[in-house]
């Protein structure tokens, strides 16, 4: 089973729920950042240590094992490689989740509010490497700093390039507001009977970070 949907979106525009419909449609398992934080014993093993190794350790990925078994990818920190992905399953499609940028950043920095709690010390008692691969990621993409005027520069030169990258017939520009029909009659699938995924991207992260950084027990998604 190779990857067949790239979702480039960043996170904070919609990838939970993007992540719900893709797998109503039948791209299921979708890879998003709950999988370097949940565990599934037996299939997402090492996963974390392999976030770790790349980002903080500078070793190469191997994105045909990170994502042997899925049949999507959304949400951060695989649509920071979605050229990567691209060359790896070059039969895949690539949706580009959107969002008015102000919206974002105000929950993308809601976000790094959630991943300062989950600092504390008596807190943090699962994945300690999660936290650090985290910063990585600020540093690398976003200058090492959650700042309105340079974030939202980063988001918008993100899908620039994306646009740039992807060819046109390969390529959906979506919003979640948008629901099922674009979404379907892009990948080619009938529209289900049933409402479009609305989930709170905000408060579904926090109950992650909770679940999974601060126990011992794996949580399925």
């Amino acid at each position: 089973m190779a990857l067949k949907v790239i979702g480039a979106g960043f996170s904070r525009t919609g990838t939970l729920s993007t992540k719900s419909a893709l797998e109503r449609l039948g791209f299921a398992p979708c890879y998003h950042m709950a999988e370097a934080v949940l565990p599934r014993p037996g299939f997402n093993d090492e996963h974390l240590d392999a976030w770790y190794d790349y980002y903080v350790g500078g070793r190469e990925m191997d994105w045909q094992w990170l994502l042997k078994g899925y049949q999507a990818s959304v949400d951060t920190p695989n649509c920071l490689h979605y050229r990567e992905l691209m060359q790896a399953f070059p039969e895949a499609v690539v949706v580009l989740t959107t969002r008015d940028p102000d919206e974002w950043f105000d929950s993308w920095q809601a976000l790094w509010s959630a991943f300062e709690e989950a600092r504390e010390p008596r807190k943090v008692v699962r994945y300690h490497k999660f936290l650090p691969v985290m910063d990585a990621i600020l540093d690398r993409h976003f200058g090492g700093k959650i700042e309105r005027d340079s974030n939202i520069r980063v988001f918008n030169a993100h899908n620039e390039s994306v646009r740039r990258d992807v060819p046109a017939h390969k390529l959906l520009e979506f919003k979640v507001t948008d629901g099922w029909e674009p979404l379907c009659g892009f990948l080619d699938v009938d529209v289900p009977d049933a409402p479009f995924p609305r989930l709170n991207d905000r408060e579904s992260t926090r109950g992650i970070l909770q679940g999974a950084l601060w126990t011992h027990e794996p949580m399925q998604l």
